[in-house]
């Protein structure tokens, strides 16, 4: 049987994933996007308004207008927040913003600027319920309070007791549906880097190449060539990842290269899990790359 979520699945099965972002957040949108080409579908709060109640029909749309042609019930849907991980007392202090994209149903939350190893754990702690044993003396107790899994429930197809059960961090669960991410993307991050990559409950990782690239003084370093500052930086980020089996998010927009060229270099040079991807030629050239069997 095919878990809630799809991306999960794919990291499981050793095969990249292909994002891009919604247009819109509407239910017709939703509708629209069931049949969506992506792996997952992104949706950014970070630098864009707050729109949970556009979030809440997107995510009755995709539901409705699914099942997606691998089986699952949506294709899957990760926010950023428009808070940062910075210090712990931020992430817990915006709790609420994780908790109203959760009950809206999502698979996952990217969070950014992380720049310590407890500000991570604050932001695990915050989507776990507290009846969540695994890892609680390294992380503490869930932070995540009854009364919302309904509208979740409705999206996941399941009781709210199966809900509860499984919306958890995956891989620090192995039963868990929730991918967390983490933008790993300033220069006060990196001698923290292995701690917060060792944090149990992270399920991906970008560097985060814009902001990396304002916080070493250059203010559009968005895209390569880099400075070897950011090179360096994307290399020590990437190893610690590495050691602790966290899927690499990455792109490379390099003018000098053509579209296979710059999936064969995300793909065997920077061994990229995950990468954004502009349209759907694009996802099928990396698929086959991979031999990927599972449909879209």
């Amino acid at each position: 049987m095919a878990r809630i979520n799809k991306c999960i699945d794919l990291l499981e099965l050793g095969q990249p994933i292909y994002a891009t972002h919604p247009s819109k957040l509407s239910y017709e949108a939703g509708v629209q996007d069931a049949k969506t080409w992506a792996d997952m579908l992104l949706i950014d709060f970070e630098h864009h308004p707050f729109d949970t109640v556009g979030l809440t029909a997107y995510m009755r749309g995709l539901k409705e207008g699914g099942p997606t042609a691998s089986g699952h019930l949506t294709p899957t849907v990760v926010c950023t927040l428009p808070s940062n991980a910075i210090t712990p007392e931020e992430v817990r202090y915006n709790a609420w913003q994780a908790r109203h994209v959760l009950t809206a149903g999502v698979h996952g939350i990217l969070h950014t600027h992380t720049r310590t190893a407890e500000s991570v754990k604050a932001f695990v702690q915050i989507t776990r319920y507290p009846f969540h044993a695994l890892a609680r003396a390294v992380i503490g107790e869930g932070l995540r309070g009854a009364g919302g899994q309904k509208p979740a429930c409705e999206i996941w197809g399941l009781s709210p007791a199966e809900y509860a059960q499984v919306a958890e961090p995956w891989p620090l669960n192995p039963n868990g549906e929730l991918l967390l991410g983490l933008k790993i993307e300033d220069r006060h991050c990196l001698p923290n880097v292995e701690a917060i990559a060792a944090v149990p409950g992270i399920g991906f990782a970008e560097w985060g190449p814009g902001d990396m690239g304002m916080s070493f003084g250059e203010p559009d370093a968005h895209d390569p060539p880099y400075p070897q500052v950011m090179n360096e930086a994307r290399d020590k980020i990437k190893a610690a990842l590495d050691a602790q089996g966290i899927a690499f998010y990455s792109s490379w927009a390099d003018p000098g290269l053509s579209m296979t060229e710059r999936i064969d270099f995300s793909l065997d040079v920077l061994g990229v899990r995950m990468m954004g991807a502009p349209n759907k030629a694009w996802a099928d050239y990396g698929r086959a790359r991979t031999g990927r069997t599972m449909p879209v």
